[in-house]
């Protein structure tokens, strides 16, 4: 059977009910976009001849997985796609300057301390090298943006992030910080270097990864937010580019001019890296995305 059979009279008229297509009210855009994710699972469904202990079966791996929905995301490339899409839409209006923007990922934490000068994001000790990175935030015409915050957090030498380590032995905001930033733009933090890591074992992204033939490791990598008023916000993370796992990174963080090789001497790294915004059209451009994020309150 090809997919024409979704298209049938019978099935489009359970499409159109089941959307509130024949109902008063509700929001006529979400009308429209849940009418057409069902037809494409429908179409999914005829096309793989997908049985119905598959489907059942990829029910159940979904919810017993819905702990991992912030890996299974982009390590599908789902979270990478609105990168492409959003660059995409960025080239068709002629802004194609800056520091490319790559995946959040699930474990950023608002509330983090605010802070000033050169950081130390390390609040607890670890047996991990030392991170020394410096740059400056600048515009468009290569101007320091002035009053700019810079959000940046990172895991620890055994891949846990503060708030999220199962062991909980991580101080509150270990490795975490936002730092505000002098009217030169410049900044710099040092830290417990970070390590690359892998999804939890045994967990819905690991399974996933394994069942299609790939790994789900991740270099060693920093996140960063950077917003400041004229500025579009800025949501991107450098991965070290001496990673074993920079060119295949399982959540496809990586892009070019976000590799920086770390200068190192021992075992301490250093680097230098700048950061470039775009400027905002309007005030909406100034906001990160809307999405749930864990909250906590610096002591």
């Amino acid at each position: 059977m090809d997919t024409s059979f979704v298209k049938t009279v019978e099935v489009q008229k359970l499409f159109d009910k089941a959307a509130g297509f024949e109902a008063e009210g509700g929001d006529p855009r979400l009308k429209a976009i849940l009418r057409d994710i069902v037809e494409a699972g429908a179409e999914i469904i005829v096309r793989h001849d997908v049985s119905e202990s598959e489907f059942w079966g990829a029910i159940g791996f979904l919810q017993n997985g819905a702990s991992e929905f912030g890996l299974l995301v982009p390590g599908t490339g789902l979270e990478h796609f609105l990168d492409l899409y959003m660059d995409a839409k960025d080239a068709e209006a002629g802004l194609t300057a800056g520091t490319p923007r790559t995946i959040e990922g699930p474990l950023y934490v608002e509330g983090a301390p605010l802070v000033e000068g050169d950081v130390n994001l390390s609040r607890d000790a670890d047996e991990t090298g030392n991170l020394y990175m410096n740059g400056r935030v600048t515009g468009p015409d290569g101007e320091p943006v002035k009053d700019a915050i810079l959000h940046v957090w990172h895991a620890n030498s055994q891949g846990w992030y503060s708030h999220f380590d199962p062991t909980r032995e991580q101080a509150p905001f270990n490795n975490r910080a936002r730092i505000k930033l002098g009217s030169d733009g410049h900044y710099s933090f040092h830290s417990k270097m970070p390590n690359g890591y892998s999804v939890p074992p045994g967990g819905a992204a690991d399974r996933l990864m394994k069942a299609v033939g790939r790994h789900g490791n991740r270099p060693a990598h920093v996140h960063f937010f950077i917003e400041a008023p004229g500025y579009r916000a800025l949501t991107t993370q450098i991965n070290f580019g001496d990673d074993p796992f920079a060119a295949d990174d399982f959540a496809f963080g990586t892009r070019e001019g976000l590799l920086p090789l770390p200068q190192r001497q021992g075992d301490t790294a250093y680097i230098a890296f700048d950061f470039h915004l775009q400027r905002a059209a309007d005030t909406t451009d100034e906001a990160f995305s809307s999405r749930e994020r864990a909250v906590a309150e610096a002591s």
